[in-house]
Protein backbone atom coordinates (compact mmCIF):
# COMPACT_ATOMS: atom_id res chain seq x y z
CA UNK A 1 0.00 0.00 0.00
CA UNK A 2 3.34 2.36 0.95
CA UNK A 3 4.16 1.60 -2.58
CA UNK A 4 1.44 2.14 -4.17
CA UNK A 5 1.09 5.76 -2.63
CA UNK A 6 4.93 6.64 -3.40
CA UNK A 7 4.32 5.63 -7.45
CA UNK A 8 1.00 8.13 -6.91
CA UNK A 9 2.80 10.95 -5.44
CA UNK A 10 5.45 10.18 -7.98
CA UNK A 11 3.46 10.67 -10.88
CA UNK A 12 1.71 13.75 -9.49
CA UNK A 13 4.90 15.50 -9.00
CA UNK A 14 5.88 14.62 -12.28
CA UNK A 15 2.43 15.52 -13.74
CA UNK A 16 2.80 18.77 -11.47
CA UNK A 17 6.49 19.45 -13.42
CA UNK A 18 4.82 18.84 -16.76
CA UNK A 19 2.19 21.02 -15.97
CA UNK A 20 4.83 23.94 -14.48
CA UNK A 21 6.79 23.13 -17.75
CA UNK A 22 4.11 23.70 -19.79
CA UNK A 23 2.31 26.92 -18.38
CA UNK A 24 5.90 28.36 -18.62
CA UNK A 25 6.04 27.25 -22.47
CA UNK A 26 2.71 28.80 -22.84
CA UNK A 27 3.53 32.36 -20.94
CA UNK A 28 6.52 32.70 -23.14
CA UNK A 29 4.60 31.80 -26.03
CA UNK A 30 2.10 34.18 -25.59
CA UNK A 31 4.84 36.63 -24.82
CA UNK A 32 6.57 36.46 -28.21
CA UNK A 33 2.94 36.62 -29.49
CA UNK A 34 2.43 39.98 -27.88
CA UNK A 35 6.01 41.10 -28.77
CA UNK A 36 4.99 39.97 -32.50
CA UNK A 37 1.91 41.81 -32.91
CA UNK A 38 3.30 45.14 -31.24
CA UNK A 39 6.37 44.63 -34.08
CA UNK A 40 3.84 44.30 -37.00
CA UNK A 41 1.73 47.19 -35.86
CA UNK A 42 4.69 49.37 -35.72
CA UNK A 43 5.98 48.19 -39.09
CA UNK A 44 2.45 48.34 -40.37
CA UNK A 45 2.81 52.09 -39.07
CA UNK A 46 5.78 52.94 -40.45
CA UNK A 47 5.21 51.67 -43.57
CA UNK A 48 1.99 54.02 -43.95
CA UNK A 49 3.90 56.87 -42.51
CA UNK A 50 7.03 57.09 -45.04
CA UNK A 51 4.55 55.94 -47.79
CA UNK A 52 2.13 59.16 -46.71
CA UNK A 53 4.95 61.76 -45.70
CA UNK A 54 7.24 60.60 -48.76
CA UNK A 55 4.03 62.07 -50.64
CA UNK A 56 4.60 65.73 -50.92
CA UNK A 57 8.68 65.42 -51.74
CA UNK A 58 7.67 63.33 -54.41
CA UNK A 59 4.90 65.60 -55.98
CA UNK A 60 7.55 68.23 -55.82
CA UNK A 61 9.67 66.22 -57.73
CA UNK A 62 7.23 65.11 -60.72
CA UNK A 63 5.52 68.75 -60.85
CA UNK A 64 8.54 70.24 -61.25
CA UNK A 65 10.04 67.82 -63.55
CA UNK A 66 7.20 67.96 -65.57
CA UNK A 67 7.59 71.98 -65.81
CA UNK A 68 11.03 71.53 -66.51
CA UNK A 69 9.93 68.76 -69.80
CA UNK A 70 7.41 71.19 -70.98
CA UNK A 71 9.27 74.45 -71.00
CA UNK A 72 12.64 73.64 -70.96
CA UNK A 73 12.91 70.11 -73.35
CA UNK A 74 13.79 72.10 -76.39
CA UNK A 75 16.37 73.81 -75.18
CA UNK A 76 17.95 71.04 -73.39
CA UNK A 77 20.65 68.80 -75.16
CA UNK A 78 20.54 64.66 -75.67
CA UNK A 79 21.92 63.54 -72.65
CA UNK A 80 20.04 66.66 -70.57
CA UNK A 81 17.14 64.94 -71.99
CA UNK A 82 17.83 61.34 -71.11
CA UNK A 83 18.35 62.44 -67.52
CA UNK A 84 15.31 64.21 -67.42
CA UNK A 85 13.36 61.36 -68.93
CA UNK A 86 14.96 59.33 -66.51
CA UNK A 87 13.78 61.28 -63.18
CA UNK A 88 10.08 61.29 -64.89
CA UNK A 89 10.05 57.57 -64.87
CA UNK A 90 12.03 56.76 -61.67
CA UNK A 91 9.42 59.13 -60.08
CA UNK A 92 6.52 57.54 -61.78
CA UNK A 93 7.94 54.53 -60.16
CA UNK A 94 8.24 55.54 -56.38
CA UNK A 95 4.35 56.67 -56.95
CA UNK A 96 2.95 53.27 -57.95
CA UNK A 97 5.53 51.69 -54.89
CA UNK A 98 4.17 54.43 -52.45
CA UNK A 99 0.06 53.42 -53.68
CA UNK A 100 1.39 49.41 -53.31
CA UNK A 101 2.58 50.48 -49.63
CA UNK A 102 -0.76 52.61 -48.62
CA UNK A 103 -2.59 49.41 -49.99
CA UNK A 104 -0.18 46.86 -48.07
CA UNK A 105 -1.03 49.31 -44.97
CA UNK A 106 -4.38 49.21 -45.74
CA UNK A 107 -5.31 45.68 -46.01
CA UNK A 108 -3.52 44.98 -42.54
CA UNK A 109 -5.89 47.16 -41.09
CA UNK A 110 -9.05 47.47 -42.71
CA UNK A 111 -11.54 45.97 -40.22
CA UNK A 112 -13.05 42.67 -41.42
CA UNK A 113 -16.68 42.70 -42.91
CA UNK A 114 -17.58 39.04 -43.51
CA UNK A 115 -20.35 38.23 -46.05
CA UNK A 116 -20.71 35.90 -49.16
CA UNK A 117 -19.19 37.16 -51.99
CA UNK A 118 -19.10 36.22 -55.70
CA UNK A 119 -15.63 35.05 -56.53
CA UNK A 120 -16.45 34.14 -60.18
CA UNK A 121 -17.79 38.03 -60.85
CA UNK A 122 -15.61 40.25 -59.36
CA UNK A 123 -12.92 37.81 -61.68
CA UNK A 124 -15.30 37.97 -64.58
CA UNK A 125 -15.65 42.18 -64.03
CA UNK A 126 -11.45 42.43 -63.59
CA UNK A 127 -10.66 40.54 -66.33
CA UNK A 128 -13.03 42.57 -68.85
CA UNK A 129 -11.49 45.63 -67.21
CA UNK A 130 -8.20 44.53 -68.06
CA UNK A 131 -8.70 43.26 -71.74
CA UNK A 132 -10.24 47.03 -72.33
CA UNK A 133 -7.93 49.20 -70.47
CA UNK A 134 -4.14 48.14 -72.26
CA UNK A 135 -3.18 47.10 -75.49
CA UNK A 136 -4.76 44.44 -77.50
CA UNK A 137 -3.75 41.18 -76.67
CA UNK A 138 -4.51 37.19 -77.87
CA UNK A 139 -5.74 36.44 -73.99
CA UNK A 140 -8.28 34.04 -73.26
CA UNK A 141 -9.78 33.82 -69.60
CA UNK A 142 -11.89 30.94 -68.61
CA UNK A 143 -13.47 31.96 -64.90
CA UNK A 144 -15.12 29.07 -63.38
CA UNK A 145 -18.93 30.28 -62.95
CA UNK A 146 -20.65 30.03 -59.77
CA UNK A 147 -17.90 30.29 -57.49
CA UNK A 148 -18.60 31.83 -53.96
CA UNK A 149 -16.77 32.70 -51.01
CA UNK A 150 -17.47 34.10 -46.75
CA UNK A 151 -15.14 36.83 -46.76
CA UNK A 152 -14.67 40.50 -47.25
CA UNK A 153 -15.77 41.92 -50.25
CA UNK A 154 -13.35 45.23 -50.81
CA UNK A 155 -10.76 42.66 -49.91
CA UNK A 156 -11.20 39.75 -51.95
CA UNK A 157 -11.53 42.30 -54.69
CA UNK A 158 -8.06 43.42 -54.26
CA UNK A 159 -7.39 39.76 -53.70
CA UNK A 160 -8.05 39.13 -57.39
CA UNK A 161 -6.87 42.25 -58.76
CA UNK A 162 -3.69 41.48 -57.25
CA UNK A 163 -3.28 37.72 -58.36
CA UNK A 164 -5.23 38.26 -62.14
CA UNK A 165 -3.06 41.30 -62.74
CA UNK A 166 -0.15 39.42 -61.62
CA UNK A 167 -1.43 36.57 -64.43
CA UNK A 168 -2.04 39.07 -66.59
CA UNK A 169 1.62 40.72 -66.53
CA UNK A 170 3.76 37.47 -66.64
CA UNK A 171 1.43 36.14 -69.80
CA UNK A 172 2.63 39.35 -71.95
CA UNK A 173 5.33 37.90 -73.68
CA UNK A 174 2.85 35.15 -74.98
CA UNK A 175 1.44 35.02 -78.06
CA UNK A 176 -1.55 33.34 -76.74
CA UNK A 177 -1.68 33.60 -73.25
CA UNK A 178 -4.64 31.68 -70.87
CA UNK A 179 -5.50 32.43 -67.64
CA UNK A 180 -7.92 30.45 -65.63
CA UNK A 181 -9.72 30.63 -62.54
CA UNK A 182 -11.62 27.23 -61.21
CA UNK A 183 -11.56 25.71 -57.56
CA UNK A 184 -11.52 22.08 -56.58
CA UNK A 185 -12.75 20.34 -53.35
CA UNK A 186 -9.45 19.74 -50.79
CA UNK A 187 -8.96 17.59 -47.85
CA UNK A 188 -10.13 21.06 -45.45
CA UNK A 189 -12.54 22.56 -47.97
CA UNK A 190 -12.65 24.18 -51.54
CA UNK A 191 -9.00 25.43 -52.70
CA UNK A 192 -9.07 28.35 -55.58
CA UNK A 193 -6.35 28.68 -57.89
CA UNK A 194 -5.24 30.79 -60.61
CA UNK A 195 -3.56 29.07 -63.62
CA UNK A 196 -1.19 31.11 -66.87
CA UNK A 197 0.80 29.99 -69.39
CA UNK A 198 3.07 32.86 -68.57
CA UNK A 199 6.39 32.66 -67.08
CA UNK A 200 7.60 29.95 -64.65
CA UNK A 201 9.70 30.14 -61.84
CA UNK A 202 12.57 28.14 -60.00
CA UNK A 203 10.08 26.05 -57.13
CA UNK A 204 13.21 26.97 -55.10
CA UNK A 205 12.17 30.22 -54.49
CA UNK A 206 8.60 29.56 -54.38
CA UNK A 207 8.13 30.74 -51.02
CA UNK A 208 9.93 34.05 -51.90
CA UNK A 209 7.27 35.31 -54.30
CA UNK A 210 4.66 36.11 -51.33
CA UNK A 211 7.10 38.32 -49.61
CA UNK A 212 7.27 42.11 -50.08
CA UNK A 213 10.08 42.91 -52.51
CA UNK A 214 11.22 40.23 -53.26
CA UNK A 215 11.32 39.28 -57.40
CA UNK A 216 12.40 36.33 -59.35
CA UNK A 217 12.36 38.68 -62.88
CA UNK A 218 14.05 40.94 -63.34
CA UNK A 219 12.36 44.42 -63.60
CA UNK A 220 13.39 45.28 -67.47
CA UNK A 221 11.22 42.41 -68.10
CA UNK A 222 8.50 42.69 -66.12
CA UNK A 223 7.93 45.91 -64.11
CA UNK A 224 5.97 45.97 -60.76
CA UNK A 225 6.87 46.97 -57.24
CA UNK A 226 7.30 43.61 -55.54
CA UNK A 227 4.09 44.41 -53.44
CA UNK A 228 0.76 42.60 -55.22
CA UNK A 229 1.44 39.18 -53.84
CA UNK A 230 2.72 40.31 -50.43
CA UNK A 231 -0.63 41.76 -50.28
CA UNK A 232 -2.38 38.83 -51.82
CA UNK A 233 -0.89 36.81 -48.76
CA UNK A 234 -2.02 39.59 -45.85
CA UNK A 235 -5.19 39.13 -47.24
CA UNK A 236 -4.95 35.46 -47.24
CA UNK A 237 -3.56 35.53 -44.15
CA UNK A 238 -6.77 37.55 -42.65
CA UNK A 239 -9.03 35.41 -43.85
CA UNK A 240 -8.02 32.39 -41.85
CA UNK A 241 -6.52 30.51 -44.86
CA UNK A 242 -3.63 29.48 -47.28
CA UNK A 243 -1.88 30.36 -49.92
CA UNK A 244 0.87 28.61 -52.15
CA UNK A 245 2.51 28.36 -55.99
CA UNK A 246 3.54 25.55 -58.12
CA UNK A 247 5.28 25.60 -61.42
CA UNK A 248 3.83 22.42 -62.52
CA UNK A 249 4.75 23.65 -65.67
CA UNK A 250 2.04 26.02 -65.75
CA UNK A 251 2.21 28.63 -63.23
CA UNK A 252 -0.48 28.39 -60.21
CA UNK A 253 -0.86 30.30 -57.55
CA UNK A 254 -3.41 27.97 -55.36
CA UNK A 255 -5.27 29.66 -52.05
CA UNK A 256 -8.12 28.60 -49.52
CA UNK A 257 -9.92 30.52 -47.53
CA UNK A 258 -11.51 29.93 -43.90
CA UNK A 259 -14.07 32.02 -42.56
Amino acid sequence: MQERTRQLQNINLHLEEEIRERILIENELLRKTIQLEAINKEMEAFSYSVSHDLRAPLRSLEGFSRALEEDYYDVLDDEGKDFLTRIRRNALKMSDLMDALLSLSHVTRQPLTIREVYLSTIAERIAHNLQQNTPPRNARFVIQPGLKVKGDANLLEILMQNLLGNAWKFTSHRQEAVISLESFCGENGPVYFIRDNGAGFDMRYADKIFSAFQRLHDSHEFEGTGIGLATVKRIINRHGGEVWAKAEPERVLRFSLHC
